[in-house]
């Protein structure tokens, strides 16, 4: 195995403006918008932390101060709390403000995901650092992005996750031309391009929201001109990563992803994934699930 410099950091872009999620998110972050009880954000801070990723920050814009207030103590909360000998809330409360180091900066203007990654640069400097966006949330049981980093230790590089779609959906996603390696589960990238036409696709494998990025992605990022939509594309810069020499940092590895995601950046597949979270836990299932086979039932009907 080579010796390379291990993941420790993990980067949240947070700044995003949520307006599919209007007016829910006038004045709360749509990262804040609950998975039944707990903010999306939450899971997927606990996925970094899960993966031995302890320094965790996060990229955030004006109105999200929700989200700081979420992972710091609250001890008039807490007191209240524990004053009613309410120990379970209590210890969820407690929950995520112990996860993790957090830091936070501020993505000042709205450029797109390569700028939100590149406001990291400062606190990250020359270590390789995991990205996790937001939108996505990765199934606990499936260790995604630890796998992502043993790809990382043995290739060095960037490794970015992949998962198939239908040829219909590319076009919503950045898509990767890939070649196989002796790894089922691991490509080379040879090529990347930032929602392309189901025409133009070069694979039906498209880039979910894990990555682990070389340092030398901030360099790049200085050179990257806005691409579509006007922003600084991550895919971008990925791109040209995938055609340098792997001594400058370059070289970009695939994990091709089979596990459960679920995309909460949609209301519609938000809401599907409230259902799938609610139906597996034990402590709701036993009444959710027989009230929804009643209501799909007479929903049927009707």
């Amino acid at each position: 195995m080579a010796d390379f410099t291990p993941v420790l950091k993990a980067v949240v872009p947070a700044a995003g403006l949520g307006t599919r999620f209007l007016p829910a998110t006038k004045a709360t972050p749509k990262e804040m918008l609950p998975i039944v009880d707990k903010p999306a954000i939450q899971y997927v801070v606990e996925e970094a932390v899960s993966a031995g990723l302890t320094d965790v920050l996060m990229v955030t814009g004006r109105s999200k101060r929700s989200i700081e207030d979420h992972f710091d103590r609250a001890y008039e909360l807490e007191e209240a709390l524990h004053a009613k000998g309410d120990e379970e809330r209590l210890e969820a409360v407690r929950e995520s403000s112990e996860l993790a180091i957090m830091h936070y900066v501020r993505q000042g203007e709205p450029k797109g995901l390569g700028h939100a990654v590149h406001c990291a640069r400062q606190h990250v400097g020359r270590d390789p650092f995991a990205v996790l966006l937001g939108d996505d949330m990765i199934d606990a049981r499936d260790p995604l992005l630890t796998r992502m980093i043993e790809v990382r230790n043995q290739y060095g590089g960037s490794v970015i996750a992949l998962m198939e779609v239908e040829p219909d959906q590319v076009s919503s996603y950045g898509c990767a031309a890939i070649a196989p390696t002796e790894e089922d589960d691991v490509v080379n990238v040879t090529d990347l391009i930032e929602k392309p036409a189901p025409e133009d696709a070069p694979s039906r494998w498209i880039i979910i929201g894990r990555y682990v990025c070389d340092p030398a992605i901030f360099d790049v990022l200085d050179k990257t001109p806005p691409g579509r939509g006007g922003e600084i594309q991550l895919t971008d810069a990925l791109r040209t990563l995938a055609g340098m020499e792997a001594s400058d940092g370059g070289q970009v590895h695939g994990v091709l992803f089979r596990g459960r995601r679920y995309d909460t950046g949609n209301k519609l597949e938000y809401l599907r994934t409230v259902v799938q979270f609610a139906s597996e836990r034990p402590d709701l299932a036993p009444e959710f699930m027989p009230w929804l086979r009643e209501f799909v039932a007479a929903h049927d009907d009707a």
